[in-house]
């Protein structure tokens, strides 16, 4: 009796309600068929599982696609999305077919229940089978005029061996009568050229694209297809080229175009997500301030905001957290964080956002150690803080990608040239290596297309100083590094910054580290 009350009373538990409803997910997957050409079909497969030390796997973190068309959270599946309604064996119609992993009650005892065929038909599907089923149910897609896909990346030094979804792409490649030889990743990248007018501007800026390309990977540097494209001589070469491709029925670009397409714009419901992911790294960002002593280390910096995302229901962050102290801002992705004592008159660059059901918040703060700018920290600080406000005058529907690039930068370099850390503006991405803006949703890089901007777009804001030691300039401005990062909410005639909370404006930055922290009478000895 003990037993069973216990059991009762655990089922009962409160978790999260507020995830995205199958309506929201309903909705896209209809909204990728008004996209997709007639008699097509796409392929939404899961990500792999990954091993994190023998044994044990990292936590499981799904395709992102996969998750806003479906809500599955589970590895081991593939979902197909037909453009157009198909008939089964007994004459039932149906739009989408969904592979998951199956039930097991003995794999559910070690790692969770698995929501299994019927779960999955809860979630508003109707034609569900057990992804082992797949090469018995899925029907024949070598028939389709166009079958688009994105495979899962094979990284098989991490793959756990048993994973069944690159079982699943091979079945796929059967079915859907894919020649032997028929690379994804080039294919992908020659035929997306076309939604690049930037590329095609000439056989120069064509060729040089795909040589870059050759550079990175052998597998690109021998392919036939790229070959030619690197020797074109003319755009009727290129044309002839892209038209030969256009002419096949695997077609992984229509799959790319379609994804940033669609995730670029935020609907309402995934704002409220967005809203909380950036509300929950805006209050961590404060508390870091608050927080923060010379005697402190990057680690337990990192470790303050990491404890308010779950203190308020973050269940992750959306990628590694950096927490750099002097020098150590001034390396971009900066994720060791294992210096012991940050120090004193130091900056601390802290670039952490958090994941909230899927959406990640990317927020940059950077403040000083013992709560107080030195005279040359104000100086970098505040260049950086205009060249943001003059990028957020010019936020609205229609503003080019490339325009923001060019306020921010200018803005760096003219600021740079009057303290006379730099000679002249031809020096303009030494300081300032990186972009000031990328895309923010499902993946803290989202997909998305940089051309203009759109309504419901959300977009960082974020322009950076970093001058390592060793600089050629003056020693006193060595190892300040500074990146202010923002998400901001594209509007029809404007924006809104919904990073606002976190403390931005130099006075406001030292008014925050004057305050109590939670941590500070914190006694763990």
């Amino acid at each position: 009796m003990l037993a069973i009350c216990a059991a009762a009373t655990f089922a009962q538990l409160p978790v999260p309600t507020d995830f995205l409803s199958k309506e929201f997910h309903k909705g896209r997957r209809d909204a990728l068929r008004q996209m997709m050409p007639a008699n097509s079909v796409m392929a939404v497969f899961a990500s792999p599982v990954r091993n994190f030390a023998n044994d044990v796997d990292y936590k499981y973190h799904q395709n992102p696609d996969l998750y806003y068309f479906s809500g599955y959270t589970e590895p081991n599946s593939v979902l197909l999305i037909f453009k157009d309604a198909q008939k089964d064996s007994a004459g039932q119609s149906y739009n989408e077919m969904f592979f998951v992993q199956k039930r097991n009650p003995e794999r559910e005892q070690w790692t969770g229940k698995r929501l299994g065929i019927e779960g999955v038909k809860a979630m508003g599907f109707s034609t569900v089978y057990n992804a082992e089923d797949f090469a018995r149910y899925a029907p024949d897609l070598s028939d389709f005029s166009k079958i688009t896909f994105e495979f899962p990346k094979a990284l098989a030094d991490n793959i756990t061996q048993s994973d069944e979804v690159f079982d699943l792409v091979n079945i796929f490649k059967k079915k859907a009568g894919m020649p032997a030889d028929f690379d994804a990743d080039v294919m992908g990248d020659v035929m997306s050229v076309k939604q690049y007018p930037r590329l095609l501007a000439s056989t120069q800026i064509l060729t040089g694209y795909f040589k870059s390309l050759a550079a990175r990977s052998e597998n690109y540097s021998k392919n036939p297809l790229i070959q030619r494209l690197m020797s074109v001589k003319d755009t009727s070469e290129v044309t002839a080229i892209l038209k030969e491709t256009a002419a096949l029925k695997w077609d992984p670009s229509l799959y790319d175009y379609a994804t940033r397409e669609l995730r670029q714009i935020k609907t309402a419901e995934e704002l409220v997500l967005m809203r909380k992911a950036i509300d929950i790294s805006a209050h961590g960002h404060n508390e870091a301030m608050k927080a923060i002593k010379p005697d402190m280390s990057e680690l337990e910096l990192q470790g303050i905001q990491e404890f308010v995302h779950r203190k308020m229901g973050a269940e992750y962050e959306g990628y590694p957290s950096i927490a750099g102290a002097g020098n150590n801002g001034c390396v971009l992705h900066y994720i060791e964080n294992n210096v012991t004592k940050v120090g004193d008159s130091k900056m601390i660059l802290m670039d952490i956002g958090a994941e909230y059901h899927g959406y990640t918040a990317d927020v940059t703060r950077t403040f000083p150690s013992n709560g107080k700018f030195t005279a040359e920290q104000k100086q970098i600080y505040n260049i950086v803080y205009e060249a943001q406000e003059a990028v957020f005058k010019i936020l609205k529907e229609g503003t080019p990608f490339a325009d923001i690039e060019k306020t921010a930068r200018d803005v760096v370099t003219n600021g740079l040239v009057k303290l006379g850390i730099l000679k002249d503006d031809k020096q303009n991405r030494l300081y300032y290596p990186h972009g000031c803006s990328h895309f923010l949703g499902l993946d803290v890089h989202d997909k998305g297309i940089y051309n203009k901007l759109a309504a419901n777009m959300i977009i960082t804001v974020e322009p950076g100083i970093y001058i390592p030691e060793g600089s050629d300039c003056d020693k006193k401005w060595w190892g300040i590094a500074v990146r202010i990062e923002d998400d901001a909410l594209i509007k029809k005639d404007g924006y809104e910054v919904l990073s606002a909370m976190a403390a931005r404006k130099l006075e406001d930055v030292e008014k925050m580290a004057a305050k109590k922290s939670f941590v500070d009478n914190m006694d763990l000895k």
